[in-house]
């Protein structure tokens, strides 16, 4: 009887665990299922300053990037995409608006140069009123603040540039829950600052002041990296950024949030860790001191610490991707990563070295600061898996306008009437109701003043506004990707239409400092 009865306890005791185990099976799933039928996240990368061929995916042959091009190699490359502007505050309001350049609040750089010493560190250190740039107006609809009455938890990591300290332009004020880096771009001119932001308080670092345009010792020798000790401090920005996403990341891993990360890097000055400066020493052997006369901080190796920015860059989106996987939230998220303009020309960079342009003229003039398409053609790389296609490229025309009403459409949320944007996502997903824009439209208040139109394979430049210049110039980028042969006289038809959208595609900026005067502002 005993043993009988053992035997009953045994295979009751056995059932028991059984059920257990399968309520626990099936709770699981349950919980999995719910996860992957909630709305997906959305992370939108943006790198600073980095050039439409500084990715291996998008031809360079010197920098390694191979987190960035699995990226691509999971997902979609765009070959036609473009920036909102040439310089970084305008490009960022556009995409966060989803207004180009003609309808934006913010259409240039603006420093609000008449608070007093913006350019001193020393000075924005003792008075915050000194950092940041003008600012967005309260009442900017912006993609954070869409998401956010959507039920996002909504963050932005990196360098944000859209309003100052104490104004109604900070990240908290445009639908961001979560503010940590630059606020200012200014101080962003070093990636060893004596503070960042967490929301709408300094975190004070351990690095000292340096100020911009620091050079060497007197006397010093250029050969010695101990020279450059100043440049080289405790707290790398970047580094510390990283791992505020990697916090936000696991403490929201269970509902849906939409994380900005707006990366600084690749934008001078040159400062990487040292790590992967060696690396690339070792990689190019030794080479010319940059002493700082193109500004921001003298480097000791300029090409390889260039170089390892960008890699830098790109390991920490392969942590960023690695974590997705293991907190089991990658499928459920859209990762797009891109640029904010062009490549760079000053600060010890060498974009003709490194081809940093791909097919685009590398000089100075060609790139960032300018209209021309290594100015304002950036990549733009897509990833969510079991919606884009593995290894797909698409030529489909897209500029930064058109993330708000993608990002709107992936999170199921209505965008504004008065954007300029078309969603996408069609794209992405290969179906095959993409609307496709009749032209595209920048205008740039600086550099003498520039407005440039995008009409399937024309590209229209009229420069020098400023000085009474109202000639366009016309180019074919079919057949002539580096915009070297003005053909306006052989296709006056086409120009008398870009004229046409010259003049009614822009609206009068309510900022003095961005507005035309010969357009009639």
């Amino acid at each position: 009887m005993f043993i009988k009865s053992m035997k009953q306890l045994c295979i009751a005791t056995l059932m028991l665990n059984l059920l257990i185990t399968c309520g626990c099976i099936c709770k699981e799933r349950n919980t999995t299922t719910q996860a992957h039928n909630r709305k997906p996240n959305i992370i939108y990368i943006m790198a600073d300053d980095l050039g439409y061929g500084e990715l291996g995916c998008y031809g360079q042959k010197l920098i390694e990037t191979p987190n960035i091009d699995k990226l691509r190699a999971n997902g979609m490359k765009f070959t036609q995409h473009y920036s909102g502007s040439a310089v970084c505050a305008p490009s960022r309001c556009v995409l966060m608006t989803g207004k180009h350049s003609g309808h934006a609040h913010i259409r240039g750089n603006d420093e609000w140069r008449e608070r007093g010493e913006v350019w001193s560190f020393s000075a924005m250190n003792r008075d915050p009123n000194l950092e940041g740039q003008r600012p967005m107006p309260a009442d900017t609809i912006t993609i954070a603040s869409l998401l956010k009455a959507a039920g996002y938890t909504t963050a932005c990591v990196g360098k944000w540039g859209l309003g100052a300290p104490n104004t109604e332009g900070v990240p908290n004020r445009q639908g961001f829950d979560l503010f940590f880096g630059y606020n200012c771009q200014r101080q962003a001119h070093t990636y060893f600052p004596c503070h960042l932001w967490r929301n709408e308080e300094r975190v004070m670092l351990r690095n000292k002041e340096v100020e911009p345009h620091t050079k060497i010792p007197v006397g010093a020798d250029p050969l010695d990296e101990s020279s450059y000790a100043d440049f080289t401090l405790t707290d790398y920005a970047p580094d510390l950024m990283s791992a505020e996403i990697s916090r936000f990341v696991d403490a929201n891993k269970d509902k849906p949030f939409f994380l900005y990360w707006a990366s600084p890097i690749p934008h001078m000055p040159l400062q990487a860790p040292k790590r992967w400066i060696d690396y690339y020493v070792k990689k190019f052997g030794d080479e010319e001191p940059y002493l700082g006369k193109m500004g921001y901080f003298p480097c000791r190796y300029p090409h390889a610490t260039y170089a390892a920015m960008v890699s830098y860059l790109d390991e920490n989106v392969g942590r960023l991707i690695q974590q997705l996987k293991d907190v089991d939230i990658y499928e459920d998220t859209l990762v797009i990563f891109t640029s904010d303009n062009g490549y760079s020309y000053n600060g010890g960079t060498d974009s003709p070295w490194f081809k940093s342009g791909g097919a685009f003229n590398p000089e100075r003039g060609w790139g960032k600061g300018s209209l021309q398409e290594g100015g304002i053609r950036v990549p733009l790389i897509a990833t969510w898996p079991g919606k884009i296609k593995p290894g797909t490229e698409s030529t489909h025309l897209s500029a930064f306008w058109d993330a708000l009403p993608t990002i709107c459409e992936v999170a199921q949320v209505t965008p504004p009437a008065d954007i300029d944007g078309i969603s996408y996502l069609p794209t992405l997903l290969q179906r095959n109701q993409q609307r496709e824009h009749d032209y595209l439209y920048w205008e740039f208040p600086a550099a003498g003043a520039l407005q440039t139109v995008r009409i399937n394979n024309w590209k229209a430049i009229r420069r020098n506004i400023a000085k009474g210049n109202m000639r366009i110039e016309l180019y074919d980028l079919n057949n002539d990707i580096r915009e070297e042969h003005d053909l306006a006289e052989q296709h006056p038809e086409v120009v008398a239409r870009v004229a046409e959208i010259m003049r009614t595609a822009r609206t009068t900026p309510t900022l003095e400092r961005f507005q035309i005067k010969a357009l009639g502002d």
